[in-house]
């Protein structure tokens, strides 16, 4: 099973544009990658697309807005 990194995520975000609640990020995140996939960042792994949602919002890379939230550039770690 490949692990895909959270950036991938978030990238997805921006090139779609879309405001997001975190049920509809995790049906996003699935319909995208597959519903098996499994997903790490800098600092976690083997985290499902819900896990992940929750690990994003935990570390401050969503955007919040009346609509739901949204992510930028500037919210990707460059390391």
């Amino acid at each position: 099973m490949t692990s895909i990194h959270g950036h991938e995520v978030l990238n997805m975000m921006i090139e779609t544009g879309e405001r997001y609640t975190k049920e509809s990020l995790a049906t996003a995140i699935i319909q995208r990658f597959g519903e098996t996939s499994r997903f790490h960042t800098c600092s976690a792994e083997n985290l499902t697309a819900s896990e992940l949602v929750e690990f994003l919002a935990s570390r401050g890379k969503f955007i919040p807005s009346d609509e739901g939230f949204s992510t930028h550039v500037s919210k990707i770690c460059q390391h």
